[in-house]
């Protein structure tokens, strides 16, 4: 029992609490079938070598982590700005739950090389497992996700390739658990925005191999780290701008010119410090080859890795949702029967389970398929803003104690907020998409990726017809909308991308349930394929699909078996 008192209208059994157990406290692995699924194909032999690392993964982020989370969240991080002299220390204190979490992730951090090397050993592929480490680590908190994995790649990538040689042996040291432990922070936007760079007024002048930089940053996340990456012109204001590398401390062992003024109040993700950052003087090092133009190029190839992190993050958040909804409805009753048990909350989850388990596919198609220009702004775009619908179903599902902080969907719905304009909103991403098609022919090795996916589809599945005809119908729309005016073809790039992202996420899910039934594991995904096709895809007629069968209610239990194991 609950260290609760007993009250005389707590008598029925309508208000033992004990069953309204969450998501917090259960085995995330052990509960999630469809992670099980994805693990046996990209892990193939080594799975066995894995399946216990990731059981214990699982107890840990449902556990440990998803509490600290709650904690970090009621007690975040605060800014110590001066010592007792009066000297500015620009100190981010993290609460005691941050230390606790961190300390607990990176002893069982998957992202590590020498985990990865003891993977790669047994037969398992290391970029499936950090995968699913950051999957299950997002359900818990997107703001320790942000907090450890922002930009460690992309620090340690440029410095290897354009910083001096002492420089480049105290970034080793700085990552030697990686690129997700918690010590880099991308420094890029300013109090005129973070996407039009021909407003960025931070500069940087040479002094010797090195240089200063001056500017002021208006949204730095992880402002606790020690290793940055910051963008700043060089060559006066009106000089090209490239990624510089600024440390705490200069080559010296003094102070850097660094100054954070304050941390930001922010609606969410409070377990990574976001604050104002300005520099003064800062000793920099150019992360780009004198006369190689700006060194925009290799960032904005590495913000696409950032782009497909944060679509993990919109994703882990969906999961977390949908588990929570799910946890909450089998419990909750409502006239005289489980809310699970009503048509309409059935209809409403399993709508739920199809859209997680397609972005599923979406991102960690992203992540261990074939490296295409376009997914990771489409994948951001989907998964982003998924994140926010479920954590806002969630709370829906819940009813008033869903709008209650002491419920974990409220801080989920908080939090889910931030993914879409984290590594650019959905009007970047969008003309992200636009450069890619235009400049690199992107949208043809995309439309190959589509329909190598649908060719792996069950033998006889209807599915795959309707999703074969969207792709050739896909192809029309592209060479249609090249040939609009400029003003409407900008217009119509997100409707373009919405069409995108629903056809690879049908293609994606016709190949996971080929590869399901092959391999003996049942034809589930058959079902999440063709209720996803006929949402997205299908035509509804004009009587809006009111006139389709209840597919959703007759499987539902097919679709929460494969979705929640008790």
């Amino acid at each position: 029992m609950g260290r609760y008192l007993i009250e005389p209208f707590d008598s029925s059994d309508r208000y033992a609490t004990e069953r309204y157990q969450g998501a917090a406290g259960r085995n995330w692995w052990r509960c999630d079938p469809s992670l099980h699924l994805l693990m046996r194909r990209h892990l193939g032999d080594g799975y066995a070598w894995a399946e216990p690392h990731l059981d214990r993964l699982g107890a840990l982020m449902g556990g440990l982590i998803a509490e600290c989370a709650e904690e970090t969240d009621r007690n975040p991080p605060r800014l110590e700005k001066y010592d007792k002299w009066g000297r500015d220390v620009s100190q981010v204190v993290m609460p005691p739950s941050f230390h606790a979490a961190r300390q607990a992730l990176m002893a069982d951090n998957f992202t590590s090389p020498a985990f990865a090397e003891q993977a790669r050993a047994n037969g398992a592929d290391p970029a499936a497992l950090s995968a699913a480490w950051t999957y299950l680590l997002d359900q818990a908190d997107i703001g320790m996700g942000c907090a450890l994995g922002t930009g460690g790649d992309m620090v340690v990538s440029l410095a290897e390739r354009h910083a001096p040689d002492d420089v480049k042996e105290r970034v080793r040291d700085i990552f030697a658990d990686g690129f997700y432990s918690g010590e880099a922070a991308q420094m890029f936007t300013e109090r005129t925005g973070g996407s039009d760079l021909a407003a960025l007024e931070a500069t940087a002048v040479p002094d010797g191999d090195s240089w200063r930089l001056s500017g002021f940053k208006w949204f730095a996340s992880n402002a606790n780290g020690s290793a940055f990456v910051v963008l700043a012109r060089h060559g006066g204001h009106e000089g090209s701008v490239a990624p510089f590398l600024v440390l705490w401390e200069r080559r010296d062992g003094t102070r850097n010119g660094v100054r954070i003024r304050r941390l930001k109040d922010k609606l969410g993700t409070r377990s990574v410090a976001s604050a104002e950052v300005e520099f003064a003087d800062a000793e920099a090092f150019l992360l780009a080859g004198q006369g190689s133009g700006s060194g925009l190029g290799t960032m904005m190839k590495l913000t696409n890795g950032s782009r497909l992190g944060v679509a993990m993050m919109g994703l882990g958040v969906a999961r977390r949702a949908l588990v929570e909804s799910l946890c909450y409805a089998r419990a909750r009753e409502a006239f005289g029967r489980p809310l699970a048990e009503q048509p309409l909350m059935r209809r409403k989850l399993a709508e739920l389970i199809v859209e997680v388990e397609a972005v599923q596919a979406l991102v960690f198609d992203g992540h261990l398929g074939p490296r295409l220009r376009l997914a990771p702004a489409l994948v951001k775009l989907r998964a982003a803003r998924l994140g926010v619908t479920a954590a806002s179903d969630a709370v829906e599902a819940h009813g008033g104690n869903g709008y209650i902080e002491q419920w974990p969907v409220a801080r989920l719905l908080r939090d889910a907020q931030v993914n879409p304009i984290w590594e650019g909103g959905d009007n970047i991403l969008c003309l992200d998409v636009r450069r890619a098609m235009l400049r690199e022919n992107a949208h043809e090795p995309f439309i190959d990726r589509l329909a190598a996916a649908a060719d792996q589809a069950p033998p006889g599945d209807a599915t795959v017809d309707l999703v074969r005809g969207r792709i050739d119908d896909l192809r029309k729309a592209i060479t249609v909308w090249a040939s609009l005016p400029p003003a409407v073809a900008e217009a119509r790039l997100f409707p373009l991308a919405q069409f995108m992202a629903d056809v690879y996420a049908a293609a994606l899910l016709l190949e996971q349930a080929g590869w399901e039934e092959r391999n003996g594991h049942g034809d589930r995904k058959a079902l999440v394929a063709r209720l996803y096709a006929d949402a997205h895809l299908a035509d509804q007629g004009p009587l809006r699909g009111i006139d389709r069968p209840g597919d959703e209610l007759e499987h539902f239990d097919d679709l929460l078996a494969g979705a929640l194991a008790p």
